[in-house]
């Protein structure tokens, strides 16, 4: 029983006492990924990305969506289900094809959390009928603008933003509301794909908002925890660059691979070039498609290093795979098998997304003689 409380109150107490200023992993859950063609591809989608999912990626892709409606959904759990991780988005390009517009939700919760800290009355005994449950989530919301330049030097250039809201909420117990822009870059030439993506390039700034009430301020007292206070939290800048080459062989396969570079700014990072402040990691994807119709990937990311059993000194790195079914650009159904946290112990999970294209059917007006 100690331990269930003990555990229960210490995940209270260290969520919300992370919110202090600029901190590291600040809003970490908007670096997960999205879409199981991502994911499978170690999110290295930066320079070639361009169907709904490059509103998070990289919004300048979305130039390229060639539905007249695009729909992207995917649902994840992590950690034998106790996390949940939720996307849902869409993009609609403009009649002239250079200009689309489009939205991205973004939700990572945990459910049916007990707070304990009413478990016991004054007198020290234990009434487990004072145990309620609570939800912990964190949401982004993403509105997306991209524009198409052609005949730069013979090639395409693409830019897009994307300002966001980003709300985190933890039951009657504390929330924060913070405002942020990404912005990103494509440029297309024969079959090459070069990107950038520049995320919470202004910084994104939360404001928390704590509360409790005075028993429960007691009850933290007691247990040695720190009582939060309001603050300000903010997520430093993170920047990607990424290439790509696009490979086809006689109309029948081609192959895509890509690499990115992932600098953050947030101090040192166990990552393939550690640094203060500034810290670099890789990531490489591979996608085969056979008559836009099947795909296989896979990819290569998470560097970490570490020690093992006999104390040595060892790089790893984590593997994914995936495999995608389509039809004419009207619906693709991915499947990837990824540890989509990054978490240590190699917790892999199954995550399966859709897309949707709709094409609308122009009518033409008849013509007089």
């Amino acid at each position: 029983m100690n331990k269930f409380f003990s555990l229960s109150l210490c995940f209270l107490v260290v969520y919300i006492s992370s919110a202090q200023e600029a901190r590291k992993y600040s809003n970490d859950f908007l670096s997960i990924g999205t879409g199981a063609r991502g994911l499978s591809m170690s999110n290295a989608q930066v320079a070639s990305v361009s169907d709904v999912t490059a509103g998070y990626y990289n919004p300048a892709g979305l130039a390229f969506v060639n539905n007249n409606i695009q729909l992207g959904a995917m649902h994840a759990e992590l950690f034998a289900g106790i996390s949940k991780y939720d996307y849902v988005g869409f993009a609609v390009p403009f009649a002239d094809k250079t200009k689309t517009v489009g939205f991205t939700f973004l939700r990572y919760g945990v459910d049916d959390i007990p707070n304990t800290l009413n478990l016991y009355n004054p007198d020290g005994s234990i009434d487990y009928n004072n145990i309620r449950s609570f939800s912990v989530g964190s949401y982004g919301i993403y509105l997306h603008y991209a524009q198409k330049i052609t005949a730069v030097k013979k090639g395409e250039l693409s830019i897009g933003v994307s300002p966001k809201i980003v709300y985190n909420k933890m039951s009657t117990f504390a929330n924060s509301v913070g405002f942020g822009i990404d912005l990103g870059v494509q440029y297309r030439i024969k079959n090459w794909r070069i990107g950038f993506m520049g995320r919470d390039l202004t910084s994104t700034f939360n404001a928390w908002k704590f509360k409790f009430t005075d028993k429960e301020k007691a009850v933290l007292a007691q247990t040695g925890n720190e009582i939060p206070v309001n603050s300000l939290e903010i997520t430093l800048p993170r920047l990607w660059f990424g290439v790509a080459y696009e490979y086809k062989f006689k109309k029948i396969m081609k192959i895509t691979p890509e690499l990115n570079f992932d600098l953050s700014t947030d101090g040192q990072r166990n990552v393939l070039i550690p640094g203060k402040p500034i810290s670099m990691d890789m990531n490489f994807g591979l996608e085969l498609s056979f008559v836009d119709i099947v795909y296989l990937r896979t990819g290569f990311g998470n560097v970490q290093r570490s020690t093992d059993d006999r104390g040595k000194k060892i790089t790893t790195f984590q593997p994914n795979i995936g495999a995608g079914l389509g039809y004419k650009g009207y619906v693709r159904l991915d499947y990837a098998y990824t540890n989509i946290g990054e978490s240590t112990g190699g917790l892999y999970s199954h995550v399966i997304s859709l897309h949707l294209g709709i094409n609308k059917k122009i009518k033409k007006t008849p013509t007089t003689s």
